[in-house]
């Protein structure tokens, strides 16, 4: 009976174990394969005629007579956009001022052909006062926006059509421009004008995201500003944004905001702008020419216009400085510190004292450590030995290196209790040193166990955020010269995307590209201090 309940319980326990790494397995895949998935985007996606063109102009790759002839047929599929809406403007634009000066105009040449006439004083005087009379009712309608008022003006000029007066002379121009412009305002609905120049800025705005500066525009001085789309699907995203008007709007007293979207085509309707958001849906293809794009150079260009275009190769660089200068201080120290406490120390009462504090600290938030790096070495230290006061990698580093030291120690510790005590003493019988027999014996036999703590110390420096905060990165900047310099890192990067670069925010597969490359290098360095301690472990069993 006995038996059979143990196997039972054995069975459960592989059963559950089983589960447990099952359901392991499905949340780190759930976590990780949305960010993959996007991540990866930075890297293979669809570019656009705007893309190569950037490529060409700011990095000078690709062939240049052909993105040309390229552009020049992008080009002809949006020449029709740009003509549908600038006669549309002509549509609805009435050019008022022309008007005015067209008034004054005829005005004055009616003073000066009474004057040339001779025309008696009295009558001069009444003529002239009906001239500025009619002048000023055309400029009044001429700079009103109300239909009825318009028409009232325009009335009282037209009544005096039939003055003798006034026939065979210049003021007789004032009668032609009343109906010129009565003409003009009967095609434009006052009304809507105001709503049609508002949504048409939009629509121009939106298209000139969507393909870059129209042909003969100077070129910006952004970058980002000089190029339309580069990606389909940010391409895709702002024909969305260009087809659909999206407003907030209080449906009821006292209730959150809605947000509302119309079609775009609707706010034109009737008009000859209406048709213009069917072409550009049915032809972005022709205007865009996507292309499936391996950019394997992300990994080493610089970004442009902040983290909107280019790549990361400054933020790799910097994340594996400091990972390798962080190691580099608390690797020795570790491995002291934690022979110290085992072979040295006796477990007295100021040595518990200090395991308590290692423990402790292990468990400090890491913006303490952060705000510790600040204030001891970039405001203190630093000025103390002559260098300069300022965040840079040597402080980041030694801040990371002093964060990861407890993990360090507790794991070298338990390394090096774990050796074999048969092991030192038999180097001790043999006459050796207590020193020469941990540096022989021990460490090597401990070597596999310190290289674990080693792996846990990569991860936590490279992915660590807060503690650098303060003390040498920096989201934008040159690539550092020396260890006294800030940088940037793939960690601080991906977390200004996040919090604080408006811009960054508009192409998302930046900063899940950005995580995605700290993720895999990660992988990378405990890949090789995996294989390390593998090599070292085997050779310690003599194989």
């Amino acid at each position: 009976m006995k038996v059979r309940v143990r196997n039972l319980l054995n069975s459960a326990f592989t059963f559950v174990s089983g589960v447990s790494v099952a359901v392991l397995v499905v949340t780190l895949a759930g976590i990780l394969g949305p960010m993959i998935w996007r991540g990866a985007g930075a890297v293979i996606f669809r570019g656009t005629v705007e893309w190569r063109k950037m490529q060409l102009a700011e990095f000078g790759r690709a062939n240049q007579s052909e993105i040309e002839a390229e552009a020049q047929e992008a080009q002809a599929a949006r020449r029709y956009i740009y003509e549908t809406i600038d006669e549309f403007k002509r549509s609805i634009d009435i050019d008022r001022e022309d008007f005015v000066d067209r008034a004054r105009k005829i005005h004055r040449e009616f003073s000066q052909e009474l004057r040339y006439a001779d025309t008696p004083a009295d009558q001069y005087t009444q003529l002239r006062s009906l001239s500025r009379k009619l002048r000023d009712k055309l400029q009044d309608a001429f700079e009103s926006q109300s239909e009825s008022e318009i028409q009232q003006n325009v009335d009282d000029v037209l009544q005096y059509r039939d003055d003798e007066r006034l026939q065979n002379t210049a003021a007789e121009q004032f009668f032609n421009l009343a109906t010129e412009f009565q003409q003009a305002i009967a095609k434009v609905d006052l009304d809507r004008r105001s709503e049609y120049a508002e949504s048409l800025q939009e629509v121009e705005d939106l298209l000139k995201e969507l393909l870059g500066p129209r042909p003969g525009e100077p070129l910006p001085v952004l970058a980002r500003l000089r190029y339309g789309a580069t990606r389909w699907d940010l391409a895709q995203s702002l024909l969305d944004r260009l087809l659909w008007a999206e407003k907030w709007v209080q449906k009821e007293p006292g209730q959150p905001l809605v947000k509302v979207r119309t079609r775009r085509a609707e706010q034109f309707e009737g008009t000859k702008l209406e048709p213009l958001f069917a072409y550009i849906k049915q032809n972005l293809g022709q205007m865009l020419n996507p292309k499936w794009t391996f950019y394997w150079k992300y990994f080493i260009h610089d970004q442009i216009n902040s983290h909107y275009f280019g790549g990361i190769g400054p933020e790799i660089l910097g994340t594996l400085l400091l990972t390798l200068l962080g190691m580099l201080f608390v690797i020795p120290l570790g491995v002291i510190s934690a022979a110290y406490l085992v072979e040295c120390a006796s477990d007295n009462f100021a040595i518990r004292i200090i395991r308590l504090c290692i423990n402790t600290l292990a468990g400090v938030p890491s913006i303490v450590f952060g705000l510790f790096g600040l204030a001891f070495f970039v405001l203190y230290l630093f000025p103390l030995l002559s260098m300069p006061s300022k965040p840079c990698i040597l402080a980041a580093s030694m801040t990371l290196a002093i964060l990861t030291l407890p993990v360090m120690i507790r794991a070298s510790e338990e390394a090096i209790r774990g050796v074999p005590k048969a092991y030192k003493e038999a180097s001790l019988a043999l006459g050796a040193s207590r020193f020469r027999t941990f540096v022989t014996v021990t460490l090597p036999a401990a070597l596999p166990g310190i290289l674990t703590g080693v792996i846990l110390s990569l991860s936590r420096i490279a992915g660590e955020t807060a503690p650098i905060l303060f003390t040498g990165a920096v989201a934008l900047g040159p690539t550092p010269k020396s260890l006294f310099d800030p940088t940037r890192t793939l960690s601080y990067g991906s977390y200004d995307i996040a919090v604080g670069d408006r811009l960054a925010m508009m192409v998302p597969h930046k900063q899940y590209g950005m995580v995605v490359a700290l993720v895999l290098l990660i992988l990378c360095l405990n890949g090789v201090a995996i294989v390390l301690r593998s090599r070292v472990f085997r050779k310690l069993k003599g194989q």
